[in-house]
């Protein structure tokens, strides 16, 4: 199986051209190559398919094997992908995913793509459809209990469940402790992905998250996304931001024209190679 590693903002995954490539058992396969020992080390596997409605589909698997809607790092690699292989020579494509279609923008930079944004659609506040067991209208700045202690959340579906938690400083941060506990409270029926979050200035916003089916990453667009809807809901910043994260920066809007967000961030190609199924 011929294969792309590709990261964007250090949030890497191995991307599989669906079109040339049969993959029987995508969960198992996402399992054994995301293994950074014994694999080609990644945050998990993503298919690039066919679509009968948008230019091309995808289907993404985390490291632990569990399929997710979508994720909004991956969308930008995959614009870059399929351009830089010359599977379109379009610059605005739609992408089908499990939450709903994307529109990619491509920015071109001597031939290749340099950076991507995507219309990440609106974000989902009503409790039932993140989804979260709350009988709320929403749910912002919304203390639930983590054994001894409290934390505020506020929910947001970007397409997929997110936990955004403001903390003063990240610095005390243990989040191999505390992410877990929230991806796995009984409030989440999907469980979460779990954004805690430290606002520097108004168009400013440090970040670490904990992904669902992954652990900790080193960058998540849909939680930027879901971070920067929570703090405008919170009243913590402007419309326009700067998401801070691990593994580099992204530019988040959440539009009041339409409602959408709106992420641009980078797209980077590391290496290519053929996995021995």
């Amino acid at each position: 199986m011929k294969f792309t590693k590709m990261q964007g903002a250090g949030n890497d995954y191995v991307y599989v051209n669906g079109f040339v490539e049969q993959i029987e058992d995508p969960a198992t396969l996402a399992t054994a190559i995301s293994n950074r020992h014994f694999g080609i080390g990644s945050d998990g596997l993503v298919l690039i398919l066919p679509s009968e409605t948008c230019d091309f589909r995808m289907r993404m698997f985390n490291s632990d094997g569990s399929e997710s809607e979508m994720c909004g790092n991956a969308t930008r690699c995959i614009g870059k992908f399929v351009y830089d292989k010359g599977l379109t020579d379009k610059t605005e494509l739609t992408l089908e995913t499990l939450a709903g279609v994307k529109h990619l923008t491509l920015n071109i930079e001597n031939g290749k793509v340099n950076s991507v944004r995507v219309d990440m659609g609106e974000p989902i506040l009503a409790p039932k459809q993140i989804p979260i067991n709350l009988d709320e209208t929403s749910v912002i700045n919304y203390p639930i209990a983590l054994e001894s202690r409290k934390v505020n959340i506020t929910a947001v579906s970007m397409g997929n469940p997110h936990a955004v938690i403001f903390m003063d400083s990240l610095e005390e941060l243990d989040i191999q402790k505390s992410g877990p506990k929230v991806e796995h409270h009984p409030l989440f029926p999907r469980r979460t992905n779990t954004e805690f979050a430290q606002v520097i200035s108004p168009t400013h916003i440090k970040m670490r998250v904990w992904e669902r089916g992954a652990g900790e990453t080193l960058a998540c667009g849909t939680g930027a996304c879901a971070t920067a809807v929570a703090a405008v809901l919170n009243g913590k910043t402007e419309r326009k931001v700067t998401l801070e994260l691990l593994g580099g920066n992204l530019e988040i809007e959440w539009s009041e024209a339409d409602n959408h967000v709106y992420m641009t961030g980078p797209a980077v190609t590391v290496f290519e190679g053929e996995y021995l199924l």
